[in-house]
């Protein structure tokens, strides 16, 4: 496993854990990323991540990116 910052630019990954405290996860599975769903990343400026999950497309900062694991 590794941070869904280490992903490169038109990959898709399927994601295996979600790390971080109840809220960060509720909030993150309120996006859509929940264990075993597809992410695209679209594009990656200074380590923050546009990615296509489900339908939308969504802007997360590295911090963020770092907590889920693919």
């Amino acid at each position: 496993m590794m941070p869904l910052t280490m992903a490169k630019t038109g990959e898709t990954v399927t994601v295996r854990k979600i790390t971080g405290k109840d809220e960060v996860r509720q909030h993150l599975a309120e996006l859509g990323f929940v264990v075993d769903s597809d992410v695209t990343v679209v594009s990656e400026i200074a380590g923050n991540l546009i990615l296509q999950v489900k339908e939308s497309r969504i802007a997360l900062d590295r911090t963020m990116a770092n907590r889920i694991m693919i």
